[in-house]
Parts: structure tokens; C-alpha cells; sequence
């Protein structure tokens, strides 16, 4: 994905293909959809949707949660 696509662009057949395939193999990698997106210039919808099409496992949203640390408790003392 060096070169970034023209925004609004319509991306199909072989470029579709190998813009999915593309996408998939940075996904599975751990790149996140919004570096993806931010990667290629088209937004956030548009790149988790061709993920979605090739079938790729989408991962649950990261970041910190309440109440699940070990730390928890201890910190409230």
C-alpha cells in the first residue's frame, strides 16, 4: 500500500482483490482498521467493510477496562 488512493475513488475488480488481500495480511499483522484506513486514505467504514468481505476475524476494541485488573482493589484502599 505504498501509494494512497484518490478519495472517493471506486475500487474494483483486480484492485479491489489485491487492495483486500493487502488490507487482510496488515490486519492479521496487528495493524489497527484506523491505521489502515489512515494508511490508504479512505475511511474508517470502507476499510473495516473490505475486511469483513475477505473474511478476516475482526479483533473486540482494545484499551483499558474497569474493574478487571489485579490492581483494582488495591487501589481503592
Amino acid at each position: 500500500m505504498a501509494e494512497t488512493l484518490k478519495k472517493g475513488s471506486r475500487v474494483t475488480g483486480a484492485a479491489r482483490e489485491k487492495l483486500a488481500a493487502d488490507l487482510k495480511k496488515k490486519y492479521d499483522s496487528g495493524e489497527s482498521i484506523r491505521a489502515l484506513a489512515e494508511a490508504t486514505g479512505r475511511s474508517y467504514g470502507f476499510v473495516h467493510r473490505m475486511l469483513s468481505e475477505s473474511g478476516v476475524n475482526l479483533r473486540g476494541r482494545g484499551g483499558a477496562t474497569r474493574g478487571k485488573g489485579k490492581g483494582a482493589a488495591a487501589s481503592e484502599s
